[in-house]
């Protein structure tokens, strides 16, 4: 009977913007390969994280829980704790994980949970970013430059120029590595995809679950060459890749300055999508070789977005919760099943893991949150759901625990509205987002007070029922941190991707 079964193939892709996928109506390269899947799958117009960034948002995916639920101090899944993982490991599937060496996705966190194969390529030790390679060349130059950040504020106008200068001399005296390889931070799609083909090719069980999440959009944006040329972007070298990179991670710069070098910087953030798309033609291509991509249920999403400048910022930090960051691509497909129109409603990925559950046949655990929307897909039924997404403003190193226990920020989408709730400083704010899809310019704040009121009713029964911990699952969480603290006391590094 299990083989019968559909198996289940789920990528997330670390920071991919829905405005930058074709399928989504993008109009460079970046993804032809998906937009051809497109044609015979549900794309969600208005999928919507649980929270953001990556620490936030996976519980969503892969658990179907708001990220807080356990408390502003737990990250990551419980140990114990349902997913779509141990859903499916339970009911007889094959299960494996391959993960582009993201350091909130690994075992410390609880992610290992319902996989045979897990697989993090977090191995050894990791060095600093190019970038802040860059800061620490130079000897006596560098230490001439510690010396004087401490006085920095006392230099006045005279700051800024040798702000530049220190920059510029950086720059020239770094040795320039003779291909962008030398300086990527994460494995490349193409060394995740290698290894989930192995275990395709090796793995004789059926049905399925394989969970691969691809880092290459991420920053810092260092594409594949062969990504750079099929985007037309053959004359980026690697010293031009490594000075546009240390230019767009400067803290002295203001928006002005960082956007001479915008354009650039998406361009390196758009061959990092072309070379996902690339790759999973490539396993697509496997499975079909194996005879098993018509027995696949398909499914395509990001864990958060990236930020260039929309509102003012870069990367993806926890703050505003803005609709760059929790707007995320969705794509699904299932064989034999006729696409249907999806709803422009708001579709929360807490709803993911059921939704795929059902499609496969597969009991949804009791303790998700989300509900599948399954049948509704199927039968092309409109939705009108709500969306919450949740963070916690500021913790952008949550390795650190105190780090954690900031302030919440809570959002509530609708059809049309986004009210954004700061509890630090008890102010919402109101978008009507089929009139201002950008977020740049909040509602007075008489206007549309009906809506108002009825979005601050939802985020009240969500906290309501938030706050009701699952206390076994919660002290089990911060067991297990507390036994990582004692074991080493001094591992509060500040990481490098979220």
């Amino acid at each position: 009977m299990n083989e019968k079964r559909r198996s289940i193939i789920l990528i997330t892709v670390d920071c991919l913007r829905p405005d930058h996928v074709g399928f989504m109506g993008y109009k460079r390269p970046t993804t032809p390969f998906l937009d051809a899947l497109a044609a015979e799958s549900f794309v969600f117009p208005r999928a919507i994280v649980a929270g953001a960034p990556t620490y936030y948002s996976l519980p969503g995916i892969l658990a179907s829980r708001y990220p807080l639920a356990l408390g502003r101090d737990v990250l990551g899944l419980a140990p114990e704790e349902p997913s779509l993982a141990t859903a499916l490991k339970h009911s007889g599937y094959a299960t494996a994980a391959f993960i582009a060496a993201n350091p909130y996705i690994s075992p410390r966190f609880g992610y290992q949970q319902g996989f045979e194969v897990f697989r993090d390529f977090l191995e050894g030790e990791r060095g600093p970013l190019p970038e802040q390679q860059l800061s620490r060349s130079g000897g006596w130059a560098a230490r001439v430059n510690r010396r004087i950040q401490k006085i920095r504020p006392a230099l006045g106008p005279l700051g800024a120029p040798y702000d530049e200068l220190y920059f510029r001399y950086c720059q020239r005296v770094t040795p320039v590595p003779s291909s962008l390889d030398e300086l990527r931070r994460f494995p490349s799609a193409d060394i995740v995809i290698d290894h989930a083909c192995s275990w395709l090719k090796s793995d004789a069980h059926s049905p399925f679950f394989l969970w691969l999440h691809l880092m290459d959009p991420h920053s810092p944006y260092y594409p594949k060459a062969e990504a750079l040329a099929a985007m037309g972007e053959r004359e980026i070298s690697p010293y031009q890749a490594r000075y546009v990179n240390s230019f767009w991670n400067r803290s002295d710069l203001k928006v002005g300055r960082l956007a001479q070098h915008r354009d650039r910087v998406v361009a390196l953030y758009d061959a990092g999508i072309r070379w996902v798309d690339v790759q999973v033609a490539r396993l697509i291509s496997t499975l079909r070789a194996c005879n098993r991509w018509d027995e696949c249920i398909f499914a395509l999403t990001a864990d958060h977005g990236e930020e260039f400048l929309d509102h003012g910022g870069r990367y993806h930090p926890p703050s505003r919760l803005a609709e760059e960051l929790i707007h995320v691509p969705l794509l699904l497909r299932a064989p034999g099943v006729a696409k249907n129109e999806v709803s422009r409603a708001p579709f929360s990925l807490i709803h993911l893991a059921p939704t795929l559950l059902e499609a496969a046949g597969i009991d949804v655990p009791s303790a998700f949150v989300g509900y599948s929307q399954w049948r509704q897909l199927v039968k092309g039924q409109q939705s009108d759901a709500l969306a919450i997404s949740e963070c916690v403003d500021g913790c952008t190193n949550p390795f650190r625990p105190e780090n954690r226990t900031g302030h919440r920020v809570l959002s509530i989408t609708d059809l049309r509205f986004k009210l954004v709730f700061f509890f630090e400083t008890k102010m919402e704010i109101l978008y009507d987002l089929e009139a201002d899809p950008g977020e740049q310019r909040p509602l007075p704040s008489p206007d549309q007070m009906p809506v108002r009121r009825r979005l601050l009713e939802v985020a009240r029964e969500h906290l309501s029922s938030s706050s009701q911990y699952d206390t076994a699952l919660r002290l089990q969480a911060r067991l297990r941190e507390l036994q990582l603290e004692w074991a080493n006391p001094a591992d509060k590094s500040l990481p490098v991707a979220s």
